[in-house]
């Protein structure tokens, strides 16, 4: 009964998002991940539902820090002018390099930003799930670009990459990069 309650509890935070029952897919990632080479600027081709972006021009930018950590910049245009988000990216295992951790407080623990796939150059498949007790999960997908836009056949290869890994997809939506300033 308890976990009914928990649900609907946590019902509005992931309402916006896409929820599903039981525990979070294991998809594999990137063997042989060159962090140095994944920073710079990525721009979102298409993800899943997230109630933290609702704008259009949706682009990171991610840069080495200092201690060895990442910075991340976040930025979307929205109704009211730009929205920016900074946080702090890390590598959690060395032994898996492609599985970061991200976080954008202090207080908040570490969300999965685990790179599935890329070529560094053109684009990024980008994977994040957090379950709740194993009972239900909600995650977040996206395809990057190195441009604010991809061919159509490496759209529909990063989805049939993540479909694969049994990542549902049936809310996947595009992103709007029309008429976005150029940086």
């Amino acid at each position: 009964m308890s976990a009914v309650y928990l649900l609907l509890l946590l019902l509005p935070l992931v309402s916006t998002q896409t929820f599903h029952w039981g525990g979070c897919p294991a998809p594999e990632v990137q063997p042989n991940f060159n962090l140095t080479q994944y920073l710079g600027r990525w721009y979102e081709i298409e993800r899943l539902p997230a109630s933290f972006e609702r704008g259009k021009c949706i682009e990171a930018n991610y840069a080495l820090n200092e201690d060895g950590t990442i910075q991340v910049l976040n930025s979307q245009i929205e109704e009211n002018g730009v929205d920016v988000a900074e946080g702090t990216a890390v590598v959690l295992n060395q032994t898996e390099p492609a599985k970061l951790g991200v976080k954008f407080s202090f207080f908040s623990p570490n969300g999965p930003y685990w790179v599935l796939s890329t070529d560094y150059t053109s684009y990024s498949v980008v994977y994040s799930c957090t379950s709740i007790f194993d009972i239900f999960y909600f995650d977040f997908a996206w395809i990057l670009s190195r441009s604010r836009s991809l061919p159509p056949q490496t759209v529909a290869e990063a989805k049939g990459l993540m479909t694969r890994q049994n990542i549902e997809l049936c809310k996947m939506m595009a992103t709007d990069q029309t008429g976005c300033p150029d940086n």
